[in-house]
């Protein structure tokens, strides 16, 4: 048993140890309640507390950190507001640097093209001079032709080809003669007949010529072919060696203003030409009949002696035949490029290629020319071979 003093009358009372573990467990759950809900209360209040002061400080944090980013803000404007005012200074820089450069390209521009104006203009100017050059030039020869297509004074093709050779008289044909044929005593005649010579005085070519013209407005046109056979008659009659028509007549024939035709095989030694032809013409037949002058020489001697030239006379036209056909084919390239100039004279270059292929074919004819020796001539001719031998000792 224990004795409990009450509180409240201070009379003892006596418990036993059941009753007092009840009391004293009464009196420590209700201490112990009410000091849990003390330290509650406190523990709350302390919460409240650091609540409180943990909000002022994140209010006063906050609010910090908007001053600094406030002020780190403002110091970005300005810095934005500093480059902004660097880069429209340097922007204002570069477009009147732009602009100077694309005014100085504008001049530069308008300078050019006032250059190129007055190249245009000039090369213009300089096209219309070339083209009343040509065009003159076209008149010129419209006229000249119109002159040489008409009777105007009488023989003018006969005129124009005695001009011609005069104009070389003194210089190329010093030993030659050119005039007309005046003797009929066989009851025809040729225009004129060109004659050439040595010093010795041997001949060394002749040509019987025959000119031929007609006026645009004829209503009836001739024929070159229609004169072969008075001009191949005239040829033989006078002994001349070459007989050439000089002829302005079908003036659209392609075959006669392509170069210098050959007529062979119905006519030999016959050739038919434009006017502009007439002096290559003789220097063609002279030139080549040079290269045979010694064998001509040594074949009078060898008549003189009676002896047979049969062989000799053969070798010597097939010369003549080889040169022949090596000179038409040149005078057919040659007359390609002239034909141009009596069109137009805008193919001058073709004539050039054309003079050039008959310079060629004309030095191939002078190689086989001067390829003829007196040993192959006499080669199947026994008994001329034995009077050479013989005038060797």
């Amino acid at each position: 048993m224990t004795d409990i003093i009450c509180p409240s009358c201070n009379k003892a009372f006596k418990v036993d140890e059941a009753s007092y573990a009840s009391i004293l467990k009464q009196v420590h759950n209700h201490e112990f309640d009410e000091a849990l809900e003390e330290r509650l209360k406190q523990v709350q209040k302390d919460k409240n507390h650091e609540l409180e002061l943990a909000e002022r400080q994140k209010q006063t944090e906050i609010s910090n950190l908007i001053h600094v980013k406030e002020a780190e803000i403002e110091r970005l404007k300005a810095l934005i507001d500093s480059h902004e005012k660097t880069t429209k200074l340097a922007v204002n820089d570069a477009v009147r640097a732009i602009q100077n450069e694309r005014d100085e390209f504008k001049n530069k521009l308008t300078t050019v093209e006032l250059e190129q104006k007055l190249s245009q203009k000039a090369l213009i100017d300089q096209h219309a001079l070339q083209l009343k050059e040509r065009d003159d030039a076209i008149e010129r020869l419209k006229d000249m032709k119109a002159k040489l297509s008409t009777k105007m004074i009488g023989e003018t093709l006969e005129q124009h080809c005695e001009i011609e050779f005069n104009k070389l008289r003194s210089t190329a044909f010093r030993s030659a003669s050119f005039g007309k044929d005046n003797d009929a005593s066989s009851g025809t005649k040729g225009d004129y007949i060109f004659k050439d010579f040595d010093d010795a005085g041997t001949e060394i070519v002749s040509i019987m010529f025959e000119m031929k013209n007609e006026s645009d407005a004829s209503t009836t046109k001739s024929k070159n072919e229609s004169f072969y056979e008075k001009l191949d008659k005239d040829r033989k009659e006078k002994k001349c060696e070459y007989a050439v028509l000089v002829s302005l007549l079908e003036q659209d024939n392609e075959l006669f203003n392509t170069g210098i035709v050959d007529v062979y095989p119905a006519y030999e030694k016959m050739y038919v030409i434009r006017p502009q032809f007439f002096i290559p013409m003789i220097s063609l037949l002279r030139n080549a009949a040079l290269n045979s002058l010694e064998y001509k020489s040594e074949l009078a001697l060898v008549r003189n002696q009676n002896i047979d030239i049969s062989n000799f006379e053969a070798e010597l036209d097939s010369f003549k035949a080889s040169f022949g056909r090596n000179y038409d084919l040149a005078s057919r390239k040659f007359q390609t490029a002239i034909d141009e100039i009596d069109k137009s004279i805008k193919r001058l270059e073709a004539a050039k290629a054309a003079l050039i292929s008959t310079d060629k074919n004309l030095r191939i004819a002078n190689d086989k020319a001067q390829d003829v020796t007196i040993k192959k001539l006499t080669k199947n001719n026994p008994t001329m071979a034995a009077k050479f031998s013989e005038k060797l000792v």
